[in-house]
């Protein structure tokens, strides 16, 4: 037998052992400064795979499937591509270019698309991974465009615009007319706090809370009127992300310049407690069981593991220098 019929026969045991290593369920996490994604297996909490992503990567998302990961490449704005990654085979893929939509952030993967906030566009839009095109872009018209948030019946996403202190609440409508109706997107402006950055909408769509880096506060949006009904005056500085846990009682927040996980009681809208983490941190990510939750502690070049029931950090992981970004893949039967 020659050398490449041997080589041949042995390339789908390779094949099938990088899918036995990849967990099926798995924790994503960033690291900016090694520019690496890391595949961490959340029942071990051991990293299974690192791989190597484009430079400053902010956030990740995976599909619905479990099997693609990807990564908005940021540049503070200047850059414009989404970094893919097969995590199957545990392997970097071919870019997106996103063009003139400069400063991919916000990433959410819904509908079998991907929708992303471009900062340096000051826009949102969605990239179609069946026909690797663009297919929709919706100018806000306001600064620093940074995260996103869509339903799961495409019809409503929320962003919060940094610099503009504002959150964009937009809706899908149907407009009559003499020929066939037609579907068009209005955008509500609702000004919140300054700086307004990390956000998250509740688990039953009532409310959503974003946490202001300039004046520490936390704005709460009624999404039925669209309008603030309350500021909490949270002092929390250099406010980078916001959660709800999966049941919706409680609220988690990170700061980057202090070491504590700001933790709030959403019914009562007050403070419960402060978890000490680190010397900072960014991303949040949330177990979907509810029993744990996930703190990119940037600073300390850490993701510390939160126990939900007794709020009290319970490991810490190293996947790698200055994480950021957080997020949870499932991949789905064959």
């Amino acid at each position: 037998m020659s050398t490449l019929t041997v080589a041949l026969a042995l390339l789908p045991c390779v094949r099938s052992g990088a899918a036995e290593n990849t967990p099926r369920e798995a924790l994503l996490a960033l690291s900016k400064r090694d520019h690496t994604l890391a595949i961490v297996d959340p029942a071990t909490l051991e990293v299974v795979a690192r791989v190597p992503v484009g430079a400053d990567p902010h956030e990740v998302i995976a599909s619905s499937d479990g099997r693609r990961a990807y990564v908005s490449i940021y540049g503070g704005g200047r850059y414009h591509e989404l970094s893919v990654v097969d995590l199957e085979a545990r392997k970097a893929l071919p870019a997106i270019d996103t063009g003139a939509l400069n400063g991919p952030h916000g990433l959410v993967f819904v509908g079998g698309k991907i929708w992303f906030s471009a900062e340096g566009a000051k826009a949102v839009a969605r990239f179609d991974p069946a026909t690797s095109r663009i297919d929709w872009v919706l100018g806000t018209g306001q600064n620093r465009t940074h995260m996103i948030h869509v339903t799961a019946d495409e019809k409503k996403l929320y962003t919060t615009n940094v610099s503009s202190g504002t959150v964009s609440v937009i809706e899908q409508v149907t407009v009559p007319g003499p020929g066939p109706a037609r579907v068009e997107w209005n955008q509500t402006l609702v000004a919140v706090g300054k700086g307004a950055e990390g956000f998250d909408v509740s688990p039953d769509g009532r409310e959503l809370w974003t946490a202001n880096a300039q004046d520490g506060s936390i704005s709460i949006v009624d999404l039925r009127t669209n309008q603030v009904s309350a500021t909490l005056d949270a002092k929390i500085v250099a406010s980078n992300r916001l959660k709800f846990t999966p049941d919706g009682r409680l609220v988690l927040v990170t700061s980057l310049r202090d070491g504590n996980l700001f933790v709030y009681d959403a019914a009562a809208r007050k403070e419960r407690t402060r978890v000490p983490i680190g010397h900072g941190a960014a991303g949040i990510l949330m177990d979907p069981s509810g029993a744990r939750a996930f703190v990119a502690c940037t600073p300390d070049d850490y993701v510390a593991l939160v126990d939900l029931k007794t709020l009290e950090v319970t490991r810490r992981l190293d996947v790698g220098a200055q994480p950021d970004g957080l997020a949870w893949a499932t991949r789905s039967s064959p």
